[in-house]
């Protein structure tokens, strides 16, 4: 069960819905939310952003590709990028960054991931977040 086999929308659908759905529950358990301020600059570049920029940042980030962004945050650590996510899902939720289409349908696949994420326990629900984002953006000190 990927979230990376999923196509880059319906990655982020699953990830907004991930967090809005578990985010109470997931919030206490990432200790890089005590971290998030080393991800804070990050956060307040991509807030600043136009939604149609903050939807482009963040499809950049699920499909790896190599921006100023990407790279910024390919440097975090796990913890933190599950905070960093954490705090978009908010901020679309309260309206500070660019929020889920209205009526937005996963794909039959998203579906499934999704539905069998909601079937693991905690730990592992936690595990397949932080594989899916610990994958996304560019790791600028990697080959």
């Amino acid at each position: 069960m990927s979230i990376k086999r999923l196509s880059v929308d319906d990655q982020l659908a699953a990830l907004w819905y991930i967090y809005t759905e578990m985010g109470r529950s997931i919030t206490p358990a990432a200790p890089g939310a005590a971290r998030l301020q080393l991800a804070e600059g990050l956060l307040n570049q991509i807030k600043q952003m136009s939604h149609t920029e903050q939807l482009q940042a963040m499809r950049d980030l699920a499909s790896n590709k190599n921006t100023q962004i990407s790279r910024s945050y390919g440097i975090l650590s796990a913890n933190t990028k599950l905070a960093f996510w954490y705090q978009l899902a908010q901020w679309m939720t309260q309206g500070f960054v660019v929020p889920m289409p209205v009526g937005y349908q996963l794909s039959s696949a998203g579906a499934q991931v999704l539905q069998a994420i909601k079937q693991l326990d905690f730990g592992q629900q936690i595990t397949v977040l932080r594989n899916a984002v610990v994958d996304m953006g560019v790791d600028p000190l990697a080959d």
